[in-house]
Formats: C-alpha cells, structure tokens, sequence
C-alpha cells in the first residue's frame, strides 16, 4: 500500500462539494436539491454543477418533479456511486493507514 494508493482516488468523488454530496447521499440515501444546497452552505450554480459531474459518472441519480406546483430535485446515490464511494474511502483509508507507520 502507500503512494501506490494514490491512484486509486477517485478524481470525481475527490473534490470537497461532490465529496460532501456522496457522503450526505451514502448516509441519507437521497436529498431534495434545497436540503443538499442548505447542509452543504453551497449556491445553487455551484451545487448544480458538482450534481451533474456526479450524475454523468453514474454515481447520483436525478429527479425532476413538482411539489404543490413546485419544481422539486430530488438527489439519490445509485448502486455504482455507492460502489464508487467504497473504493474512494478504501483507497483514503490505505493512503491515511500509510503515512502513520
């Protein structure tokens, strides 16, 4: 294990917004895009640009509906992301367990 790890790290997942997506998502399972934006402190533009990074990797899922005439965005994690997500905190634990021997 070590820097060999590295490689292993997913780029996508990587970033701190689609990071804290995937891990609000593993937990929850799925998030209105309001609930995502709010927990995240993040802006609309930004918040829809890292869902749809995540979206064409397969990792989320998104659905668009309306609410009590309300156009609604509703967030889930798909099995692939899920998997994703593992490898991605596998690799972290590898490369973190690494550095403290």
């Amino acid at each position: 294990m070590g820097l060999a790890d590295l490689g292993r790290i997913d780029d996508v997942i990587h970033g701190r917004m689609r990071l804290g997506i995937m891990v609000y998502l593993a937990d929850a399972e799925a998030a209105d895009f309001t609930e995502l934006k709010t927990v995240l402190e993040a802006t609309q533009g930004n918040l829809s640009v890292h869902l749809k990074t995540l979206e064409k990797a397969g990792y989320v899922a998104i659905a668009k509906s309306f609410r009590d005439n309300k156009p609604l965005t509703r967030v889930s994690i798909t099995a692939e992301g899920r998997k994703a997500f593992s490898a991605y905190l596998e690799a972290l634990g590898a490369l973190i367990g690494s550095g403290t021997g």
